[in-house]
This record gives C-alpha cells, structure tokens and sequence, in this order.
C-alpha cells in the first residue's frame, strides 16, 4: 500500500540489466551508460552510483547541467556530453565534461575557446552523421575538420561516433547496415587523413552500438557501446524484453470513490460520459506528473487488485479517474500504473507512443524510493 505516488526504483534490477547486456559484449569493450533525462525519468545520482559500482567505463548525458549534477552526486567517471551548446562552454570546463563535436562551426568555436584559456589536449569526441540527421559532420566536410584540429594543440580526439537511427525495426535492416557501412566509411577516411597529417595521431575509439544495436548487431559494437533504454528494462522488442527487468514501479494510492449514473459526465468538458452506471476512482497522478492527456479516453489503463481499469475521460493536470466498476477497491488502495509485470511500454503502446516518453517525462515532484538487496 503506498499513501503517496511513488516510482519505485529497483537497482536490483538495474545490474539485471547491466549483466545481460554486458553478457553481449567482448571483453574487451567499454561500456557507457546514458543517463541523460534524469536517467530516463529515474534518478541520476543514485542510478549512476549504482553503475559505476558495477563497472561502466563512461556516462553519457545530453546536456551540460545534467553532467553538473552527476558532478555534484559525486560522479568521477568520464562524461561524454552528446549535445554541447557554446552557451555552456564556461560549464563543461569547469565540470570537466567531454563534448561531442557535431559541426565544423561547433568544433571552431570550441577550439577558440580552448586557445583563449591557453588549454591544450582537451578530450573530445567527433561525431559523424551517419544517416539520422540530427547531428553530426558530414563525410564531405572531413578535410575541414583534419584542418581545424591539425591547426591546434587544444584537442585530444578520444572518439569517433555516430547514432543509429532504426536499429530496433527488422524491416530496416538495410537501412542500418548502411548507417554502419558509413559510419566505418567516416571513420576509415578521417583517421587515415589524420595519419598523413601526422603518424603519430592517436588512433581514437569506435562506437555507434545503442540499445537495440548491441542486442541485434553485436558485430558492430566496437571499442565502445552506449546503453540507455536497456539498462531501465526495455529492449524495444518482445523478445528481448524478456531478458530485461523493468527498474522503475509507479503506484499511487485511490484518493476517492465516485458512483456515476447513467448520463453524468467525469472531468473536464465531458470527456468521459457514462452509458451505464459506473464506479469511478481518482488517482493523484495527472499530465504535469507525466501521464499526459493522451493516456486518457481509455488509451490507457492502471491496475488494481491485479485488474484493468480504464483511464476515463480527459487526465487532469493532478488527477486521473479511472473505471472500477468490476473492481472491489477502497480509498487507499494501491492503483499501479506501471511495474515489472505491466511494463511502461504497454502503457505507452495504449496510446501510440514509447517507453522513452512515458519514463522520461514523469516529474520530479513524484517522490523516488529505491528498491535493493
């Protein structure tokens, strides 16, 4: 029973995770968790204290004040920050963070930035677009980037990367296999252009794997894989999701019951108008907690005593109702949103979207207990 709503996180679970998607990798491979977004609606600090007990090599955040925060949980791992903004170079500095350079006109900045503060062989890593584009150099714009950094000390190229963009759909296998045959392309011509620049450049890592690359091409994984969406217990595809834990348990207590008659309307502008009588629960969950609106007009339902009951209506901004008309419940009682047994995903399929948006969009102001041995 829960008197407040609560995402329950399970770090038991989580190394769960971390084993079998470390069970698919060489030995020899480096591991980086992607913690950006409160990783993935949890909580960074403590989840990434958990991962760095268990051995990853590398964090991966989006943007300069989420690395801040791992800083401040105490956090020494290096930081890859996948999206760098030149607003945030004083931050990145001075959080010692590793910035993706994307752009030739982001690598320039970068560059000047550095120069100005007399900083030589910072850590960086370049990256490459492959076919997503969202982010990255082109292959066209290599002997601009072999330019910039063969006319500076400032740089120290850890890596070179790229992002798949369709790994976890088998009708786009083609698709991948030439995100892959690029990026390899990319890299190929960068580091021999480097070489002959100078025989002495420090041959950097490869990775491009995420998620669903690891678990569906293992082959490209490389020197190094960036994991998200598996380590919280989805792996986009029935059949893996079974290997995987889901970490996170949202719950929240039945506030009131209401006895709706035929003809009465539930929430706002007669969303929800019954046809028959009905019992109704309301649930201190609403769209500023993350369960937006299009959860409701029954796209979506919780559980309670083990049973589906329907999200009636339109979600409120604290508040949800929801059908139990065919379920014994009380004030107190526990509704479950979602758990190990009624993954986020089944939640979000109801309503057309992803585990990723449900998870990741829940607000700080539901309270986090953790789950452990």
């Amino acid at each position: 029973m829960v008197q407040e709503p609560t995402l329950f996180i399970d770090l038991n679970a989580l190394a769960h995770n971390f084993g079998v998607l470390k069970q698919k990798l060489n030995t020899d491979t480096k591991f980086l968790a992607v913690v950006k977004a409160s990783s993935y609606g949890h909580a960074p600090g403590v989840v990434a204290q958990k991962l760095v007990d268990l051995g990853v090599d590398y964090f991966g955040v989006a943007y300069a004040l989420e690395g801040a925060e791992l800083r401040a949980a105490g956090i020494k791992k290096p930081i890859l920050l996948l999206h760098p903004m030149a607003a945030h170079f004083d931050q990145i500095l001075e959080q010692n963070l590793e910035p993706s350079l994307y752009s030739v006109y982001l690598m320039r900045l970068w560059i000047d930035f550095l120069e100005s503060k007399n900083i030589t062989d910072y850590p960086v890593h370049i990256k490459f677009n492959s076919g997503l584009n969202r982010l990255g150099i082109a292959l066209a714009e290599i002997p601009e980037i072999v330019s910039a950094i063969n006319g500076t000390n400032s740089l120290k190229i850890c890596s070179v990367f790229s992002h798949l963009g369709a790994s976890d759909d088998p009708n786009a296998e083609e698709f991948t296999r030439d995100q892959i045959a690029r990026y390899i392309s990319f890299y190929n011509t960068f580091t021999q252009k480097m070489r002959d620049n100078n025989p002495e450049f420090i041959i950097p890592w490869r990775h491009l794997c995420n998620t669903s690359g690891v678990l569906n091409y293992p082959e490209a994984q490389y020197d190094m894989v960036r994991c998200g969406i598996g380590l919280y217990g989805y792996g986009n595809d029935s059949k893996h999701d079974r290997l995987l834990r889901p970490v996170a348990q949202l719950k929240a207590p039945i506030l009131q019951i209401h006895h709706v008659s035929a003809g009465q309307s539930v929430g706002y502008n007669h969303g929800f108008i019954a046809e028959q009588p009905t019992v109704i629960a309301s649930l201190p969950l609403g769209h500023a907690d993350g369960l937006h609106r299009i959860f409701g007009k029954k796209n979506g339902c919780v559980w309670i005593h083990n049973q589906p009951a329907h999200i009636l209506g339109n979600v409120c901004m604290d508040m949800l109702m929801v059908d139990v008309t065919n379920i014994p419940c009380k004030p107190g009682d526990t509704a479950v949103i979602f758990d190990q047994q009624h993954g986020a995903q089944n939640l979000a399929e109801g309503a057309g979207t992803i585990s990723y948006e449900l998870l990741t969009g829940l607000s700080k102001r539901i309270k986090r207990s953790f789950l452990s041995e």
